[in-house]
């Protein structure tokens, strides 16, 4: 088992802690019917947008994210935290925390939550910026809102931005 194993943390320093060495990550961003999947290298410079998962029971989830973290050798996982605008925490944000909290436990690997705001428009805008229908956006929004939870969390890490 991990060292980091079972833990999940909104802070960055404690995370950087557990990987010091790095290691591919896999990023999340949980929707109601979708997950958005993506990854970033070892050395966490680039996050890369994968595929969207169609959401089942938690299970059924976690077999198709185990086979993920195997096939990439996934050291840790950053998962989107939906706060509200204003910084506080509502009902989808702790349903976010619990998924957080068993998918951890199950994978046995640790888990950074990360702040999404903003990060499906910053996605979706990013993506008009390279000219992509509105079909195109759609089908990859979620996948992309995930590289950019992603990007984000490897940027503070990597820069050492706590």
């Amino acid at each position: 088992m991990d060292s980091g194993a079972g833990l999940v943390t909104d802070n960055a320093l404690t995370y950087g802690d557990v990987l010091p060495e790095g290691g591919a990550l896999l990023g999340l961003d949980l929707g109601t019917k979708t997950i958005g999947v993506a990854t970033c290298d070892a050395g966490w410079r680039y996050a890369t947008a994968g595929k969207t998962i169609a959401r089942g029971k938690f299970t059924k989830d976690c077999g198709i994210l185990r086979a993920l973290a195997t096939e990439r050798s996934i050291r840790g996982l950053v998962i989107g935290l939906p706060r509200n605008m204003d910084g506080t925490e509502g009902p989808r944000a702790q349903a976010s925390r619990a998924y957080a909290r068993n998918l951890s436990a199950a994978l046995e690997l640790p888990v950074l939550l990360w702040d999404e705001r903003w990060s499906t428009s910053s996605a979706e805008a990013a993506m008009i910026g390279q000219d992509m229908s509105r079909s195109k956006r759609a089908a990859r929004i979620d996948s992309h809102a995930a590289a950019v939870i992603l990007q984000g969390a490897i940027d503070t890490l990597a820069g050492g931005g706590f």
